[in-house]
């Protein structure tokens, strides 16, 4: 079927994308009384992500589509704009973030960033069975399937995406033989129900303060880490020149450029001298991914910075920088949202939701025991089921200065991910129908 959109082409796509930043940066730090009541109740972030998703549900721009060329042939397209945004920009805004980042207050956090990260994990690998009791009770055909056709097998693929991340996800692929014929349909419940979560989550930082009075949590060491962050960056705040900001670049792009030669050769290595990383049916797989390693090495080296001279960069903007190539990625991610794929798939969808709102109770119950604040619980969320591409997203729509407790949980996800995953498929093969 030909699904081809509007704009095909990414220069125009990637120009649509940044008029729409624009448009919500614009009418964001308006001092129109309507805009401003509405970005109280609707965060700017949100609103970079949804529009391009309301474009990619138009038919106006698309991630992916496929064309009927002119001997009848079906060609596939993809766009290349998120894989050039989670691959250079990610990277780059992590150096950028990471680069006046104060390690000592950042371990100062205290053990609920874990806590919640945990309990997270333990909310998708219980919320998988649970899903499958209750809705093997209102549609018990949606669970159907035998062998390789078993619905169980391909939702054990989402509990390695929401826990881990892709490597993760494609482990369980090859571990559980899941037809791959039938793989899209996850896929689909992956992108819907992951994108619709990570939508709420940015909608509850809009009115983080009322939330965390709910939760009766102490936010004093997330305070103190901003407070810390900002006054540092007020000392040394200076009107950026053109060499600064060539500068910052290089310093970002340098490191993207190591991180992906790193990457690289260890993923190679591994593969080719590590039997079970190479085995993609092994829990040691995503251990193999660039990706993974790409991340890990970014962080690092941004981190190693923050104890040089390279800190005083802050002063002429180096988050700020970082933080544009964030809003980039999260359009690039919104426009991989189509709004109207939850029509498509309905009882596969309807179990991904009540997976993902088991998930959610159980941070909130857990948040509101040790009185975690809210930044917890959307991050340690977010590095599970989004990973390192969005998890740093959220984290920063706090505070640029927390966005590495965001991509440091995510890394940690990638390696507990294909254990958790094995866990509940293990756990949804038993109560399968």
């Amino acid at each position: 079927m030909d699904t081809t959109p509007l704009i095909t082409k990414d220069t125009i796509a990637f120009g649509i994308l940044m008029l729409t930043l624009g448009f919500v940066f614009y009418t964001s730090s308006s001092e129109n009384k309507t805009w401003q009541k509405f970005y109280k109740i609707v965060p700017a972030l949100l609103m970079a992500y949804m529009l391009p998703a309301i474009f990619t549900s138009l038919g106006i721009i698309a991630p992916e589509w496929t064309s009927i060329n002119e001997t009848g042939e079906l060609v596939k397209h993809k766009s290349q704009l998120y894989y050039v945004a989670s691959r250079f920009l990610l990277p780059a805004s992590l150096v950028l973030l990471t680069l006046s980042i104060d390690l000592k207050a950042v371990l100062n956090l205290g053990p609920k960033a874990l806590i919640m990260f945990f309990t997270g994990t333990v909310g998708i690998i219980i919320g998988g069975p649970l899903a499958i009791l209750l809705i093997s009770v209102i549609s018990p055909e949606t669970l159907g399937g035998a062998g390789p056709d078993a619905v169980w097998r391909g939702l054990a693929t989402l509990a390695g995406s929401w826990i881990g991340g892709g490597a993760n996800q494609a482990a369980m692929l090859e571990i559980y033989g899941y037809n791959t014929k039938l793989y899209g349909g996850m896929v689909l419940v992956d992108i819907v129900v992951a994108n619709i979560w990570m939508a709420i989550i940015l909608i509850g930082i809009g009115k983080s303060e009322k939330i965390d009075k709910w939760l009766k949590s102490d936010t004093s060491a997330i305070e103190a880490l901003k407070e810390k962050v900002s006054t540092f960056s007020s000392k040394i705040t200076k009107n950026p020149s053109l060499s600064d900001l060539i500068v910052i670049l290089s310093i970002a792009f340098t490191i993207v450029g190591i991180a992906h030669l790193g990457a690289d050769a260890i993923s190679s290595f591994l593969i080719e001298n590590v039997p079970a990383v190479s085995d993609k049916r092994s829990s040691l797989s995503s251990f193999g991914s660039q990706f993974f390693w790409m991340i890990s090495i970014s962080t690092i080296l941004g981190i190693a910075l923050s104890f040089t001279r390279f800190k005083t960069y802050e002063g002429a903007g180096a988050s700020k920088v970082g933080s544009v190539f964030i809003y980039i990625l999260v359009a690039t991610i919104g426009m991989k949202m189509d709004l109207t794929m939850i029509f498509d798939n309905p009882g596969l969808i309807l179990i991904g939701i009540v997976w993902m709102t088991i998930h959610a109770t159980l941070l909130i119950i857990v948040a509101k025991l040790v009185r975690a604040p809210y930044f917890f619980l959307a991050v340690g969320s977010q590095a599970n089921v989004g990973g390192a591409a969005s998890a740093p997203v959220v984290a920063a729509a706090f505070h640029p200065s927390l966005a590495s407790v965001g991509v440091l949980l995510a890394v940690f996800g990638y390696v507990v991910g294909t254990y958790g995953a094995i866990l509940t498929a293990e756990l949804m093969r038993i109560v399968a129908p």
